[in-house]
């Protein structure tokens, strides 16, 4: 199992305290009984198959990266990409302990992937894509980087109250006329949102 040096990379700022990977690790339990079935339904989308190369966008805690190296079995493998170091830490150290030796992790910006092109079978992404500042950008690299044929699949929050809510007492409590981040957690929430025509070709 690969680790890049996290010394070699700027911190995402919150994304990147060791609290923050440490309370994602405390609510890995709760995490997989409430999102474990579309996380399921996204993997069957992507399509992937043992012995597949598979990407993972936004990894985090990597779940959806250990969900996604059990499928693709010990002759595949899988690479949980991050912008924040210490998240993939916590991926990294829970593939050790499920011994799960075809998941390596890589600190890198969804917006300009390191990696050489079509040369993975699959891409996944489970609740990062809409926040990607530049998300045409970062779709064209993920098609870039795939094998002809290969499958893109991702999850994003619809009208989620458990964020929705604190954001709109934020608003009135604070009195803020804006979100509370520049790029929103809902932005890709809606009917044909994903589906509308983009800048960057969409994937079939």
């Amino acid at each position: 199992m690969a680790m890049d040096d996290p010394g070699q990379h700027a911190g995402p700022g919150t994304w990147d305290s060791s609290e923050a990977a440490a309370q994602w690790q405390c609510v890995a339990a709760e995490r997989a009984r409430f999102f474990g079935p579309v996380t399921e339904r996204m993997l069957d989308l992507a399509h992937l198959r043992i012995g597949g190369r598979v990407l993972d966008i936004g990894a985090g805690a990597g779940d959806q990266a250990l969900a996604a190296a059990r499928r693709v079995g010990p002759t595949g493998s899988v690479l949980a990409t991050d912008i924040s170091a210490t998240m993939l830490e916590t991926a990294a150290m829970s593939a050790r302990k499920e011994r799960l030796s075809n998941v390596d992790t890589h600190v890198m910006d969804a917006q300009m992937l390191d990696l050489t092109s079509d040369s993975f079978d699959a891409a996944i992404s489970r609740f990062a894509l809409m926040l990607v500042p530049d998300i045409d950008k970062a779709l064209g690299e993920i098609r870039r980087v795939l094998r002809r044929g290969g499958r893109f699949a991702a999850i994003v929050f619809e009208n989620c109250p458990y964020l929705s809510i604190p954001h709109a007492i934020a608003r009135r409590v604070g009195q803020l006329t804006s979100p509370p981040e520049p790029f929103g957690e809902f932005r890709l929430a809606g009917p044909g949102v994903m589906a509308a025509p983009r800048r960057t070709p969409a994937f079939a």
